[in-house]
């Protein structure tokens, strides 16, 4: 048998106190935790798949909302952002002699002053030269049409085909009710071509102004840019924004180099063959190299086009040999020694981009969309190259601790 003690009596009260609670009885939980248990349902498992493509297609979605609300703003100022940008591809080409006159001890402002006035002065009396010769060609050029017309009529009614005068009539008839509009379509396309003067007028003067300031406070207002960003990414920014600027000048450099190539081969081409109105097809083919690929077969076009009203087929087929020999000495030749070194863009990023570029905003588009790949593709690799750098910084908290108020002081003993 086994002592069994009692259990310790409660103490009595005393006067003033409340009597003790009686002594709580041992009550095990262990059944009832057991007995309510929940059970346990298993969740249906995303695909680790499914989940990536869901991450990156809301981050897409992010992007192109942010892409259109930014096309459409450009749009909405495009009388503003057109100029802007003509000036920044001027400014690409002429600074370089800008800086040369300041090497030379010549002042900032009048080395602008000389640049601006020599720029304007060579595009006015280029413009002024093609004018006369349009005045002066033109008019032969509408009798050499005339004749390529007779000319027509007279193969279709006496060729293979046979026609009757009626059905060459009706022919020619729907082909010019087709070409020209009615009244009302003139009267609004007068007021089109109105709207536009003005504002390629308004633009040009925008340009020169825009084209002043940043040749002479260009670097200044870069620097102001950058001081707008974060310190952490200031560095990186402004390095990637000064090798997209290398780029987009050699870009230029090389652009007009291949455009002045192209304009003397087929402008020497039409001269020698005869074709008339060869200096302004020789600065169509100028103007239409800014725009790779596409400006140059636009361009060649039209010249082999004037070639066949004025001298006949013979003469269009030569002029379209002298404009492929010109074209192929450019793609084989020209665009890899000059533009390849420049901009290493693959063609086909090239077309995709005049193509996506002229949908979007037309010819201003095309001619912007390549000098824009070039510059972020520069730009681009260069925040890659520093990727790992400022993304460091950008993820690292900023502390600036004072190290002589928090450094432990040392009392030096006296020996």
């Amino acid at each position: 048998m086994t002592d069994t003690q009692p259990p310790p009596e409660a103490p009595a009260p005393t006067e003033g106190t409340a009597p003790a609670a009686p002594a709580a009885l041992p009550v095990s939980v262990e059944p009832l935790v057991e007995a309510y248990e929940l059970p346990t349902v298993s969740a249906p498992v995303v695909p680790h798949s499914l989940l990536v493509a869901a991450h990156i297609g809301w981050r897409f979605l992010v992007l192109a909302a942010a892409l259109v609300v930014l096309l459409l703003l450009l749009n909405f100022f495009k009388v503003l952002v057109v100029p802007l940008l003509v000036a920044v591809l001027l400014t690409a080409l002429m600074l370089p002699l800008v800086e040369l006159l300041v090497r030379l001890k010549v002042p900032r402002g009048l080395a602008v002053t000389i640049s601006v006035l020599l720029g304007m002065g060579v595009v006015g009396g280029l413009f002024t030269l093609v004018g006369t010769q349009l005045a002066d060609g033109l008019a032969d050029l509408s009798d050499q049409a005339r004749q390529a017309y007779d000319s027509a009529r007279n193969w279709l009614s006496d060729g293979p085909l046979g026609l009757s005068s009626a059905q060459i009539g009706s022919l020619f008839q729907e082909a010019r009710s087709g070409l020209a509009p009615g009244g009302e379509e003139v009267a609004a396309q007068a007021l089109v071509i109105t709207a536009t003067a003005g504002e390629i007028i308004t633009g040009a003067f925008l340009a020169i102004f825009s084209l002043i300031f940043l040749l002479l406070e260009g670097d200044r207002i870069w620097r102001w840019m950058v001081q707008l960003l974060p310190g952490n990414v200031r560095e990186p920014v402004d390095e990637a924004g000064r090798e997209g600027w290398k780029t987009l000048t050699s870009y230029v450099r090389a652009t007009i180099g291949v455009a002045s190539i192209d304009a003397v081969g087929i402008g020497t081409g039409a001269a020698l063959l005869g074709v008339p109105l060869a200096l302004p097809l020789a600065v169509l083919v100028f103007l239409g190299a800014f725009v790779p690929i596409v400006g140059a077969l636009v361009s060649g076009a039209v010249a082999v086009v004037v070639a066949l009203l004025a001298l006949g087929p013979i003469q269009a087929l030569l002029m379209l040999a002298v404009v492929i020999g010109v074209q192929q000495v450019e793609a084989h030749l020209l665009q890899p020694l000059l533009l390849g070194r420049a901009v290493s863009v693959h063609p086909l990023a090239v077309v995709l981009a005049i193509g996506a570029g002229l949908i979007t905003a037309g010819v201003a588009g095309a001619l912007f969309s390549v000098p824009l790949v070039a510059f972020l593709n520069t730009a681009v690799h260069s925040l890659r190259g520093r990727e790992n750098t400022w993304v460091t910084e950008l993820r690292r908290p900023q502390l600036r601790v004072d190290l002589r108020r928090h450094a432990p002081r040392v009392r030096r003993r006296r020996p």
